[in-house]
């Protein structure tokens, strides 16, 4: 995975998968677009307004969390 931002026109790209096939970018809201393949597979999510979005939420912090291991990790977005 991997989360690039673009500070000039203030969007985020949240990339889960290299883009391998064709995708289809569907609008979900004014905020949020998602990448989707043919067969289903979410390649990426872009973040509009995304320095609103990521700092509205955990006090400006991303933060990580490993289920499987029970880690934590807080990152500073601010």
């Amino acid at each position: 995975m991997k989360i690039t931002y673009d500070p000039q026109r203030n969007i985020a790209y949240i990339r889960l998968h290299d883009k391998t096939a064709q995708v289809e970018t569907i609008r979900v809201s004014d905020e949020l677009n998602v990448d989707l393949a043919p067969d289903g597979t979410v390649y990426g999510m872009e973040l509009l307004n995304a320095n609103e979005q990521l700092l509205r939420m955990d006090q400006g912090k991303l933060v990580i969390i490993n289920e499987a291991l029970g880690g934590r990790q807080e990152i500073s977005l601010v």
